[in-house]
């Protein structure tokens, strides 16, 4: 597109390996964020993030306020969990996720006088943000850690690991680096692009406290150059501050951390290491929004943008909607499906999971829904591997997916943890690629469960 520059920085812009999948992104790229009502009734499972769930604080016909901590994240690696609505505590029930994990939650009846969603949606939208000098003097960063920690703020970009946890000071890991990630590259998903056009403000400020948190050197904003506008927008947000915006080259999976580090610092995080090892914390541009209105506005997380896209949704949509809200009513409010609508996916079609049970509710990791019809999941008969390796040439970790496969495939844990099967970042690239149409993503996350069984034995 002629937009890639990655001018003061070491990396290439870019990563080994990888694919080009179409992107499918004009479907709601356009579409302005769209608030959804306040809905009668919100589900809250406990168990939102990465780690411990959190303990539920609130009893069955207890009220509630907009805001009100009703799960309480006692461990370290743990999130609280907040009312999006005011409204009745009605009881205690299971609720199964769309990725089949069946949770204990809260279920929250509407009651009283709500604040409108549309307040809460300005709050981010908000443009007069403090600037950098406020934010680099005004607040400390335990202070900083402990507001993110009590708002229950995760990353917002599927993940969701504990924001507090990735920002905490840590004597032993020193942080040069906050790379706040906006490449949103999964396929149809374009919920992060609408709120680095519509919210700029909102990431930079929040960029800015992450990085007075981790006493980070440099901050960085890492766009792929498909995103033009979401650029221009961010780039004028961070002029005169300390906050920088790298553009790099548009390949999948650009947005996994790994490969994000490679591309913008070129470094290359070893097996089993982290970002942190390489003095890199990463988060996610919505997570980043989020920070900042919960400290400068004091105002804890219950609600996220979602993307409903594909062409089996009859209005494709940006929305913000609360945290707890069934995706039957996410889809209602995108017009239903259309009548060749076959398979619903919780997230986008590379990384994403199918299921049909609309009764699940939005939670905080929840990146949106990819409706497809039948002619685009029209499946091909799997047959038996040729060994072209284009899976090899594809993967960008380096792995040799179909190895990961046949030792899952043959319940060979033992031989799965010797070929590296957790490096896999299970982005589907091998999938995409297979003129076999094998599942090999498929098989190498049932690898990882034998893997996780056999050693807990």
């Amino acid at each position: 597109m002629g937009l890639f520059r990655l001018k003061g920085f070491p990396g290439t812009g870019s990563f080994p390996h990888g694919i080009h999948p179409p992107d499918n992104k004009a479907l709601s790229a356009n579409m302005a964020v769209e608030v959804m009502e306040t809905p009668g009734t919100v589900t809250l499972p406990l168990l939102q993030h990465l780690g411990v769930p959190c303990k539920q604080i609130v009893k069955s016909g207890e009220t509630v306020s907009y805001g009100q901590m009703v799960g309480k994240g006692e461990a370290f690696v743990s999130a609280s969990l907040h009312a999006p609505i005011a409204g009745k505590v009605k009881r205690n029930i299971k609720v199964t996720l769309p990725n089949g994990r069946r949770l204990d939650a809260i279920a929250i009846q509407a009651e009283g006088e709500q604040i409108p969603p549309e307040r809460i949606w300005e709050d981010v939208r908000f443009t007069q943000w403090p600037r950098p000098k406020d934010c680099f003097t005004d607040y400390e960063p335990m202070d900083i850690v402990k507001k993110i920690q009590a708002s229950g703020i995760v990353g917002l970009g599927g993940a969701a690991f504990p924001t507090h946890v990735k920002v905490m000071p840590n004597d032993t890991r020193m942080i040069d680096t906050l790379m706040v990630n906006g490449c949103e590259c999964e396929p149809y998903l374009t919920c992060d692009y609408r709120l680095m056009v519509e919210a700029p403000e909102a990431i930079v400020t929040g960029a800015l406290l992450a990085g007075r948190a981790v006493s980070a050197r440099e901050i960085v904003i890492c766009v792929e150059d498909n995103k033009p506008e979401a650029i221009r927008h961010l780039q004028d947000a961070a002029r005169k501050t300390v906050v920088q915006v790298a553009v790099l080259k548009t390949k999948y999976p650009q947005g996994s951390e790994k490969h994000l580090v490679k591309a913008v610092l070129g470094l290359e995080i070893p097996l089993g290491g982290l970002p942190a090892d390489a003095g890199v914390a990463i988060s996610n541009v919505q997570t980043m929004a989020t920070v900042a209105r919960s400290i400068i506005k004091d105002i804890p997380m219950t609600h996220r943008v979602i993307s409903v896209s594909g062409r089996g949704i009859c209005n494709p949509k940006n929305i913000f909607v609360p945290i707890g809200v069934s995706l039957a009513q996410v889809v209602d409010f995108c017009g239903g499906l259309t009548p060749d609508a076959a398979r619903i996916i919780s997230g986008g079609p590379m990384m994403g999971f199918s299921f049909s049970d609309l009764s699940a509710p939005v939670t905080k990791g929840s990146s949106g829904l990819t409706i497809l019809t039948h002619d685009e999941v029209r499946k091909a008969e799997e047959t038996h591997c040729v060994r072209c390796g284009r899976c090899v040439d594809a993967c960008p970790m380096n792995l040799v997916p179909t190895k990961l496969a046949l030792a899952a495939r043959y319940k060979n844990p033992e031989l799965a943890g010797q070929y590296h099967i957790r490096a896999c970042v299970e982005c589907g690239s091998c999938s995409y690629v297979c003129p076999a149409k094998l599942n090999l993503v498929q098989l190498i996350r049932e690898g990882k469960a034998q893997l996780n069984a056999w050693e807990r034995r």
